[in-house]
């Protein structure tokens, strides 16, 4: 296996089929690409912005929600 870490598959776990409520969202925050959003950790993914593309890709046919208001829950 190669010490690549820019590959999309490893953030595959991004596109599985989504729980409910879904731990992934696709966040617009109107700038100009969307973010990937965790709400377990209620913090924004850190996709690197090459892959960004075929990540949201991948989660948009796994049906992965889109949200143009936040999704995460108040900070503490």
């Amino acid at each position: 296996m190669s010490g690549d870490g820019n590959l999309p598959e490893r953030f595959a776990e991004l596109w599985e089929p989504p729980a409910v409520p879904p731990r992934w969202v696709i966040w617009h925050t109107g700038a100009d690409e969307p973010m990937v959003f965790d709400r377990s950790s209620n913090l924004p993914v850190d996709v690197d912005d090459r892959l960004l593309p075929e990540v949201l890709r991948r989660m948009r046919t796994a049906g992965a929600p889109e949200t143009d208001d936040y999704p995460g829950g108040p900070c503490a």
